[in-house]
């Protein structure tokens, strides 16, 4: 299985869990367009689709966001743009007379093998007040999933990849895998 991507983390990620259930993933580490669409589904089958004429093997994509409540949904499909220009001090920034912090992370998966199979996640939290571990990427330092005290990013590898929005859509995924070579 090969996972194309410009990110290190998530394919850290993706490698532990499908370790777990006895499956290797392989990375294509490069970068494609990716349109900013109206939902994670629709940025993420794009990308698939551009993928799909360069890809000689099946191949899969995520696109993850972060949708804050209070925010309107913001950063949302904006996530990785917003991570990169104003990052978590900037969010945090944003809500700072906030009371409101709710928030979730969502990710779709894109896989392509001659058909587009999509496969989503999400996982319900708040922001936290300031940025908190050394762990993870991106929002993860200031990201309490619902029913923890800590941050994404003051889990361990294994104890996010257990319970993550990018966990609960690899699940759905490697089950829908093992279902395919039966």
């Amino acid at each position: 299985m090969i996972l194309v991507t410009s990110n290190e983390g998530k394919f850290r990620e993706y490698e532990s869990m499908f370790l777990e259930h006895g499956m290797k993933v392989k990375v294509a580490f490069f970068s494609y367009p990716e349109e900013q669409l109206d939902s994670i589904e629709k940025v993420a089958e794009r990308s698939a689709c551009y993928l799909q004429g360069i890809m000689k093997e099946d191949f899969f994509i995520d696109d993850s966001g972060l949708f804050i409540e209070s925010l309107g949904g913001f950063p949302g499909v904006y996530s990785s743009y917003v991570n990169r220009t104003i990052g978590n001090d900037g969010i945090l920034k944003l809500m700072s007379n906030v009371e409101d912090r709710r928030a979730r992370f969502r990710t779709c998966i894109a896989y392509y093998d001659g058909e587009m199979h999509l496969f989503t996640g999400e996982v319900s939290g708040q922001i936290a007040y300031k940025g908190k571990g050394e762990n993870g990427f991106g929002f993860d330092p200031i990201f309490i999933p619902s029913g923890y005290t800590n941050t994404y990013a003051e889990m361990s590898l294994q104890e996010k990849s257990s319970i993550s929005h990018r966990s609960r859509a690899a699940k759905e995924f490697i089950a829908f895998l093992k279902k395919k070579e039966i």
